[in-house]
This record gives C-alpha cells, sequence and structure tokens, in this order.
C-alpha cells in the first residue's frame, strides 16, 4: 500500500493536510521533530537520524521559521533522505511566484531548484500568502483598523484551501509530477477588510509598520519577513491571481476576504461593535 508521510504537521497547514488525507481515506500519517500526538518523528536538523523508510509520497511542508541557512540546510537533510530511501515522489509547499519580492522567498526557490535535480519525482506547490496571515497584519489602534498596505491588493489564499489542494495532489502524485502550481486566490485590500467588519481604516507609512514590529517581541529574522510582505502588497507585487487553485480544487476557492474579515476581528479590542469610530 502506498504511505504518504506529511512533514510538520503539528502545524496549523501540515495539521489541515493531514486531515484532509484522512478524509479522503489515503494512507498518511504525520511527522514532528518531537512525534507528539503520536506523529512519526522526523527531525530536520539532525540528518543522521533521519529515515524515511517505506514512505512512497513525502509531502514536504516547509522548514520555515528560521534564517535561510537554517531552512535550506534542513531542506537538504530531508530531500537527500528521500533518494538514499526510496521516496517515489516530493511535494512540496513553496511560495507563490509572484513573491520573489519577498525576504523569506530565497529558501523556497533553492529548494525547488534542488528538487528538480532530485530522483524522487516531484510537484511544487507555490502556495500564496494566507488571508489568515493578511488579516492578523492589520492591528488595531483603539477601535481602528491601521494599515501598511496602503491601496495594494493580495491575491490571498485560504489555509483550508491550500491544504485541499495538497491532499488532491498527493493522493495521485504521478498525475502531477513535474509540475508546479500557482496557488493564489481574488484579489483583496485592508479597505475592503474594514469595510466588512464595518471599521475604520487608519492608513499608516511603513516606517511606522516597522516601529510596531519592532516593538512586538518578534525573532530576530521575522520583522524583515513581515515588512517584505507589507511593501511587496503596499506596492502591487501580490495581487495576480491565476487558475491553478481553482482547477485543481474542482471549484472556486472559498472567500478569502471573510477569512482575512475573522483573523482581523479575533484581535479586536472589547466593545468593538463594529460601526466604526
Amino acid at each position: 500500500m502506498t504511505m504518504i508521510l506529511v512533514t510538520g504537521s503539528t502545524g496549523q497547514l501540515g495539521r489541515a493536510i493531514l486531515s484532509q488525507l484522512s478524509g479522503r481515506g489515503a494512507p498518511a500519517i504525520g511527522s514532528s521533530r518531537s512525534g507528539a500526538g503520536g506523529t512519526r518523528i522526523l527531525d530536520f536538523d539532525d540528518p543522521a537520524g533521519l529515515t524515511l523508510t517505506g514512505v512512497d509520497t513525502l509531502l514536504l511542508v516547509s522548514a520555515g521559521e528560521a534564517e535561510d541557512d537554517v531552512v535550506i540546510a534542513r531542506h537538504e537533510a530531508v530531500i537527500a533522505a528521500a533518494e538514499r530511501d526510496g521516496v517515489t515522489h516530493v511535494v512540496y509547499t513553496s511560495l507563490a511566484g509572484d513573491g520573489d519580492h519577498l525576504a523569506f522567498a530565497l529558501a523556497h526557490r533553492w529548494t525547488e531548484r534542488r528538487l528538480r535535480r532530485s530522483t524522487p519525482s516531484w510537484t511544487i506547490l507555490r502556495n500564496g500568502l494566507y488571508a489568515e496571515l493578511f488579516g492578523s497584519l492589520l492591528p488595531w489602534s483603539g477601535q481602528r483598523l491601521t494599515s501598511a498596505f496602503g491601496d495594494g491588493a493580495l491575491a490571498a489564499v485560504t489555509r483550508d484551501d491550500l491544504a485541499e489542494a495538497a491532499a488532491i495532489v498527493a493522493a495521485v502524485p504521478e498525475v502531477h509530477a513535474g509540475r508546479s502550481y500557482d496557488l493564489v486566490g481574488r484579489p483583496i485590500t485592508a479597505h475592503e477588510v474594514a469595510e466588512r467588519l464595518g471599521a475604520t481604516l487608519s492608513d499608516i507609512t511603513l516606517a511606522e509598520r516597522r516601529v510596531q514590529l519592532d516593538g512586538a517581541g518578534l525573532k530576530p529574522f521575522q520583522p524583515a519577513m513581515l515588512m517584505s510582505i507589507h511593501t511587496a502588497v503596499a506596492h502591487g507585487f501580490l495581487a495576480r491571481t491565476g487558475p491553478d487553485l481553482a482547477e485543481l480544487l474542482g471549484r472556486e476557492p472559498a472567500d478569502a476576504l471573510a477569512v482575512a474579515a475573522a483573523a482581523a476581528l479575533a484581535s479586536a479590542p472589547e466593545g468593538f461593535d463594529g460601526r466604526g469610530a
């Protein structure tokens, strides 16, 4: 029986992919560094201990949340293990094609290049940025939303849609061998999110947004990554849409604006009544 292994399955995307595969009756297991929740232990920082024996399809969820050299070393270790242990196909969750301007694009593009010269066949899922993330990057100032996105739009996509697309590909990887899919949605703006919530939106500069991030207690590499999202959206580099996601899903993508609005509302101040200020 074909076995699918999903990496990072204790994270939000990996967990959603594993759930989608299980719902389809696919023989899938999850993995994590700690083995939490009954997952298979797979520590990318321990190349000597990596084993993928018995895995036919590896669904490699990007091991981000680190500097480029660390992410690249992790991806090299797991791809090398896949080659050594006879994995047939690797599905990789990468970054949307228009994302080259983002500060975290390099490790994704390196991994795509590495897969193209690997012995397993491969499929690259170039995921757009999450609608959930977009909404969360609209902080509140009192009863007002603030945004450094200006009038720029993001072709946002929901995490659940990306998980479903990944499961569809992993279930029959031979159909998608050698393919790259650009998985983006309908462009949405911060002004549309505010309108959906009935909130007043205050536009701020990139410099003002940087001050907010500098005081947010983030990891050292995170402010630059987040600032690159703000400037790329504001200047029109992440708005292009495409048909790949709808074609894989066999339906129109979910309403990214509604999901972004819900994410923004989750951090609204107590007493926000949706009537603006």
